[in-house]
């Protein structure tokens, strides 16, 4: 089997996993020829997962023979060794795993298509129960203690269970893998899988004139016999908003209200201000650009056709002219431009809240948080109680009558200041409405900042479905990505 021919198959038998047929995964993995350490460990997961103890030991055993550095397959291994009850096996697997983490407290395995991160605490965790399983209550001990020298803050309540269990010489749960986690395809090589046209599609050109000559390319036209008698008259193009002017100088905006502009595009100036700027209409864009980088043209086809042909001229373009201090032309309903403060020019300070919807007011740099907060409050017609301001996006950072003005408005830049705002009324709909809710069968974190971390328990709402694999969610005040594995919707009755 070809490394194309395995790879298209170890991604239809994840995807058949993904949609909960586990038959029609295992029977595509084990039709695999000559599969790699990480498809046999595939192989294994998921004859422990069917309980069919042998044939995952056997599996297992493959996954190391071909990487003999794979901690997680000893991990599994001795797992599948502990649920035969062969204690004294399962303790010497678990004992290689952890030699091959290395003395590191863990390995993220993410980067080889696994979203799962092996624990050396967990290890150690296992490895004591196996031993309690032997009566061996001391090392059991010794292992747990060592255990905490690599805990983390989401494992610790686990380990402290497991230590009071054997100090009352009492056995526990296991720590085991998550059950529909495997190794997947680079996601890469798997994009490639797919055929692409580079050529695109024939576009077929059919004539409906009778005892048509005419062979080619181009659109075919019904023939006359005889040409017309003389040259019809220019036509002239259809009138367009604005007065027609051609670029000549290649212009590049400075500012947000300023238009790019290139030699031949052709522009219709709406209005001519004082300053030598215009207003003009460019590919349905509405911006300002130097009138002295135009040239008036007449709006002929012979004319347009003189223009496209004359290339732009070869001696140096015209100094930019000077706009008022303070000023920009914005876009008015009626298409006219008018003239507002574009930057404040006082103390003043711009002020854009982050709503359900964005805006922006404008108050005194050092206004007290009363005066802020009402102001707010009045531009979104609800009462001061109900509003909620925080400096940044994080929940912790709220404001209210005891915080320091004087640094809120010391974190403006250039009089421009961001804030967050939330009200009740805005919770309350959201309540109302119908929110999808998971909950976490097993623990996930990840290093990647677009992910959502989450222990086992915790409840997830759903923002968004991603794709058949991913979801979007919000839980302990956070927003991310995570695995559909890893989670399983709550009944409704049940929320």
């Amino acid at each position: 089997m070809s490394f194309l021919d395995t790879l298209r198959q170890w991604d239809d038998a994840v995807t058949c996993l993904d949609r909960k047929n586990l038959a029609e995964a295992l029977r595509m993995f084990l039709s695999i020829q000559e599969p790699n350490s990480k498809i046999c460990f595939n192989i294994g997961c998921l004859q422990l997962l069917d309980q069919n103890l042998d044939a995952a030991e056997k599996a297992f055993d493959g996954s190391i023979c071909k990487d003999e550095h794979l901690a997680v397959a000893f991990f599994q291994r001795g797992i599948t060794f502990y649920k035969k009850q062969r204690y004294e096996e399962s303790v010497s697997d678990f004992q290689l795993a952890h030699k091959a983490l290395r003395g590191n407290q863990l390995i993220d395995y993410k980067v080889l298509g696994l979203r799962y991160k092996l624990y050396a605490c967990e290890v150690l965790h296992n490895m004591a129960l196996a031993e309690a399983h032997m009566g061996q209550w001391e090392k059991a001990q010794k292992n747990l203690v060592k255990a905490l020298e690599y805990k983390t803050d989401t494992k610790i309540s686990v380990l402290d269970r497991a230590m009071q269990s054997i100090l009352k010489q009492k056995v526990y749960k296991a720590v085991e893998f998550p059950a529909t986690v495997l190794f997947r395809p680079n996601k890469h090589y798997v994009a490639e899988l797919e055929k692409k046209d580079y050529l695109g599609k024939a576009k077929v050109v059919a004539s409906v004139v009778p005892q048509d000559q005419f062979s080619g390319f181009a659109p075919l036209k019904p023939q006359v016999e005889q040409e017309p008698s003389g040259p019809k008259e220019p036509e002239v193009m259809r009138a367009l908003e604005g007065d027609p002017h051609i670029v000549r100088y290649e212009f590049i905006p400075e500012t947000s209200d300023e238009l790019a502009v290139v030699p031949g595009n052709i522009v219709f100036v709406l209005q001519r201000g004082s300053d030598n700027w215009a207003s003009v209409i460019f590919n349905g864009r509405k911006g300002l650009v130097p009138y002295n980088y135009l040239e008036h043209m007449e709006m002929s086809l012979d004319t347009k056709r003189k223009n496209e042909l004359s290339g732009p001229p070869s001696r140096e373009p015209p100094t930019r002219p000077q706009r008022k201090q303070g000023l920009n032309r914005v876009d008015t309903s009626n298409g006219d431009f008018q003239q507002k403060e574009a930057w404040p020019t006082d103390n003043s300070c711009i002020v854009k809240v982050r709503y359900t919807f964005n805006f922006a007011l404008s108050l005194k740099s050092g206004s007290t948080y009363s005066t802020l907060i009402e102001k707010i409050s009045k531009k979104l017609n609800v009462s001061t109680f109900s509003v909620t301001l925080r400096l940044t996006s994080d929940p912790e950072s709220v404001l209210n009558e005891n915080t320091d003005m004087k640094n809120v408005w010391g974190r403006a830049q250039n009089q421009h200041l961001t804030l967050w705002c939330h009200t009740k009324e805005q919770t309350r709909v959201r309540q109302q409405q119908n929110e999808v809710v998971f909950v976490a069968l097993h623990s996930y974190e990840s290093s990647n900042p677009e992910d959502l971390n989450f222990n086992q328990g915790d409840q997830i709402t759903l923002i968004s479905k991603i794709n058949q694999d991913w979801l979007e969610g919000r839980s302990n005040g956070n927003t991310g990505i995570f695995p559909v594995s890893f989670v399983e919707e709550v009944p409704v009755n049940n929320q």
